[in-house]
């Protein structure tokens, strides 16, 4: 039996995740452009409701093999599902620093996954 186009789309999600140097949760700039992986990142949270054990699995590999970035948008999707899994989560990426892009609408900055995690520690 060959992989079905959820498991292709959900892989590719992952993928585009794993490469992100951009994080970002909604869209950005002036036209207010979703960027591939925001949408990456949305196709992966429905997947916890539709699929939740394929989705955590990948969102556990996320956070261990993807970029700063893809591992900020992995923590917070644990963090959504499952608090205490998403706070350890952010407590091992407090001591990395892997930077990455921002954006919050037209406002662009740059962080490092350490300085990043220790703020979603400080607002939990």
């Amino acid at each position: 039996m060959g992989i079905g186009r959820k498991d292709r789309e959900l892989d590719a999600a992952v993928e585009e995740l794993a490469e992100a140097d951009t994080l970002a949760f909604g869209g950005v700039g002036i036209a207010g452009t979703l960027l591939p992986a925001t949408e990456a990142y949305r196709y992966l949270e429905r997947a916890l409701d539709e699929r939740p054990e394929a989705a955590r699995e990948k969102i556990d590999w996320l956070l261990g093999h993807g970029s700063p970035a893809g591992k900020a948008y992995a923590a917070t999707l644990l963090d959504a599902v499952d608090a205490g899994a998403g706070r350890a989560a952010w407590q091992r990426l407090r001591e990395d620093g892997g930077e990455f892009t921002t954006f919050s609408g037209c406002l662009m900055g740059r962080a490092t996954l350490g300085e990043y995690a220790a703020a979603q520690l400080a607002g939990s």
